[in-house]
């Protein structure tokens, strides 16, 4: 499944993540900036790696996409917990190639577009009725950003992963109060 966000151009799209992405994905993955902003901070291994992806590739309640801009890969969302009985949720994250997008100077226009993009798949494809997600307490800036496109935050909780306690807040957003374009 390819959702293009603009009609006009191939610059923003999310597409169905391959295995010529796995290498992609570990090496955004493990970038500093991406494991200080995610709840496991270890560096992931190739093993660890490649038995998520045996386990997500076959899972129904789960979907893993790549992002590119301007036709280049450059990030990774991932559904999951998905549910299509009763009311129609699931959960989600994404992480970017923070490095390179830094390097070319479009961290920002690339974030918002990927969140766009994501939010589209999650109501207009997946036809979510809530997605849900899940934030670091420290970090403001993603929290901002998650305000700015209408999630509600709920109530932390305080976790220890990989020897460090984190604060962590769920958010959700329902379909009637997503931000349009």
């Amino acid at each position: 499944m390819t959702l293009k966000m603009r009609t006009e151009s191939e610059r923003y799209v999310l597409r169905d993540a391959t295995g010529d992405d796995v290498n992609l994905m570990l090496s955004w993955r493990n970038q500093d900036v991406n494991r200080q902003a995610s709840k496991t901070s270890h560096v992931i291994g190739a093993e660890e790696h490649r038995r998520w992806w045996a386990a997500v590739r076959t899972d129904p309640s789960r979907r893993v996409l790549t992002y590119l801009h301007d036709g280049v890969p450059c990030g990774a969302v991932t559904f999951f917990d998905l549910r299509f009985d009763g009311p129609r949720t699931g959960s989600w994250g994404f992480y970017l190639d923070a490095e390179g997008l830094a390097e070319r100077g479009e961290t920002l226009p690339v974030w918002l577009a990927v969140t766009r993009a994501a939010l589209g798949y999650a109501f207009d494809v997946l036809t979510l009725d809530r997605l849900d997600g899940e934030v670091l307490a420290h970090n403001t800036v993603v929290r901002q950003m998650n305000r700015r496109f209408r999630f509600v935050e709920g109530v932390g909780r305080t976790e220890v992963h990989d020897g460090r306690e984190i604060t962590v807040i769920p958010i959700s957003l329902e379909r009637g109060n997503r931000r349009r374009h």
